[in-house]
């Protein structure tokens, strides 16, 4: 990134921890990767849905106000 370019990174995040996990995802092998993926639908506490793009937002908005609580 050019010293011109402004770095904005989201809360709790900087420069190092992009580079981190940009490491982590270059060095994974496709395995670890499928596993990875898969986990993530083993979670009991999480569950995927297919929702109209247009209510993204506001299901980001309602999740953001649950996880603050």
């Amino acid at each position: 990134m050019s010293k011109q370019q402004s770095k904005h990174f989201p809360v709790g995040w900087d420069e190092e921890r992009v580079r981190n996990l940009l490491a982590h995802y270059e060095m994974q092998t496709e395995e670890e990767a499928v596993a990875e993926d898969e986990a993530i639908f083993e979670d009991p506490m999480q569950t995927t849905i297919d929702v109209p793009t247009e209510l993204v937002p506001k299901i980001r908005k309602l999740i953001a106000q649950h996880q603050s609580r």
